[in-house]
Order: structure tokens, then sequence, then C-alpha cells
């Protein structure tokens, strides 16, 4: 437990930067922190931080050492989540961001299973376009692709966004099917309208060359829902991310279309939540409960 003590000193003062910083935020004495440092030390024969007057300065074996003693802190916290995550003993308000479409067609479909497994919990589900800070809009976990603006939280990819253009077996009978990127000139299109640039769909062909074909779309939305309704309903072709049109596509409700293309661009989406040294069992048991449905019933 001594070596344990040890490790969680040095890593306190490598987040705090000074030995008095690590002892003020966890109630002990600099003489303390420096004392079960200077023991790790000895024990490694090795130098793991440059001491000067008022800053702390990783050796390379401290920074090193960083690496492997964080993975060994983040198992042994989740060790002890794992002991409580019990479905009779989670329980309070987990509260999750995400996108409109990913809420509608792959978070509440499931969800009266999660809440029948946890009684304990109560859920408020939060939809936005944008990603949005945990701390600041008081969340737990936050759902959302492409990029990642605050590295300091925990970012599982639990999938892709491809784009798939689609339409309706209604509308192939009626237009035809394209079989080349081109075809879509000719072809009603419906897309978002977020933006003009939005409307250059491009295609990688099989032998890597990029298309760029400038659709006209006939009508734009601003939500990915009604663009899904516009295809059902067989009024024309649209270009939508695969979690949302998944069962559309595996129930033969939507085709999809130009396969021998892939989009280029493919975002990732990421389950973002705190550090892991924090991580709560109602974190733990929902994050847990999405993967493993995404596994049985993935999105594609």
């Amino acid at each position: 437990m001594d070596n344990y003590s040890q490790m969680l000193a040095f890593m306190w003062a490598t987040e705090h930067g000074s030995f008095s910083a690590a002892a003020r935020a966890n109630g002990l004495t600099p003489s303390a922190i420096s004392k079960l440092i200077t023991r790790l030390e000895d024990r490694l024969q090795v130098r793991l931080f440059q001491r000067g007057n008022r800053t702390l300065t990783l050796t390379d074996e401290g920074a090193a050492y960083r690496v492997s003693a964080r993975a060994v802190i983040n198992a042994m916290a989740e060790a002890d989540s794992l002991a409580h995550a019990f479905p009779d003993r989670v329980s309070g308000a987990l509260r999750i961001h995400t996108m409109t479409t990913f809420a509608k067609h792959q978070i509440l479909p499931w969800l009266p299973d999660f809440l029948a497994a946890y009684p304990g919990l109560t859920v408020d589900v939060q939809v936005g376009p944008q990603y949005v800070d945990l701390f600041d809009q008081g969340l737990d976990i936050a759902i959302h692709s492409g990029g990642l603006p605050d590295s300091s939280r925990v970012a599982r990819k639990i999938g892709e966004s491809a784009w798939v253009t689609c339409a309706s077996a209604e509308y192939l009978a009626r237009r035809g099917t394209p079989t080349r990127p081109d075809d879509l000139l000719g072809h009603d299109c419906f897309n978002f309208g977020f933006h003009s640039a939005w409307n250059n769909w491009q295609f990688l062909s099989p032998e890597g060359v990029i298309r760029t074909v400038p659709i006209t779309p006939k009508a734009v939305f601003s939500q990915g829902d009604l663009l899904r309704e516009m295809a059902l309903s067989g009024a024309g072709i649209v270009r939508l991310a695969q979690f949302h049109i998944g069962a559309d596509l595996r129930e033969g409700r939507l085709i999809p279309l130009l396969t021998d293309f892939s989009v280029p661009d493919q975002e990732p989406i990421y389950l973002i939540y705190s550090n892991r040294k924090h991580l709560s069992p109602r974190i733990r048991v929902f994050r847990d409960f999405l993967e493993d449905r995404l596994k049985a019933q993935p999105w594609a």
C-alpha cells in the first residue's frame, strides 16, 4: 500500500505543479508529499523530478513513469467502481447531452430496458447539434461526433458517422437508380441547409479518386429527421448519417446508392465523460450498456 501512496503523491505533484499545491489539495503537508516521492525515487533508483525553487519539471524517466502510474491508478479506481455497480446500488440522476438524431434513433429504443435494469437511476437527456462543456452544464456524459474541443475529458470512440446516400424503393422505381455520382444531377435531391458547401457531395471511387457533385436541392432542412421523412415518402434522394438510418437500411425502407463509392471524411463518434479517476457507477453502467447494445445491434 505504501507503494500506491507514493505513486499517488507523485501523480498529485504532477497535476498540481508543486509539492505545496499537491499537499493543500489532498489534506497533507508538503513534507509528507516530499517524503513519499523521495521514497519512490529511492525505490525506483531514478530521479523523477528536476526540482527548482518554485517549479517541478519531470525528467524523461518521470514522464515515462507518469504514463504507467496513471494507468495503474485508473485501473484501481475502475475496480473500486465495479464493486458498487450492482443494479440495486446504482442511483441518482444521469445527465446526458447528445445529438437529436442520435438520441432518437440510438438511445430511446433501448432506454426503457436500461431504466428497468437500474431502477434507482433517473435520466435527463438533453439534445443539441453542438458539443457542450460537461462541467459548465452540469452534465455526466456527452455523445457527439467530430473533433474534441476539451482534451481534459475521457473520450471513447463508439463508432463513426459514415454518410449514406439513399432513397426509397418507390422513388427508384419511378425515377431510376443512379449508377455514377454524376447521375445525381438528374435526380431530385434534398439536403441540410446549414451552408451552401453542404451541396457539394463528394464520392471516393475504388481507385481513390474524389468526385464532387454540386447538387441543387429541391428543399433544404435544418433537421435530419425531416430529410429522412422526405426520403421515406418517396420524394427523392438524401444523404444521412448511418447511425440515423441504420434500421431503415436493414429493413429495406431506404436503399443505399452508389455503394461502389465511399464518402470521404467520416467523423468519429465519441462518448465523453470526466476523468476516469472520478468515474461514478451511474456513468459506468450507462457506458457499458450503450457499448453492449451497439455490439449486439450496430447501426451499420
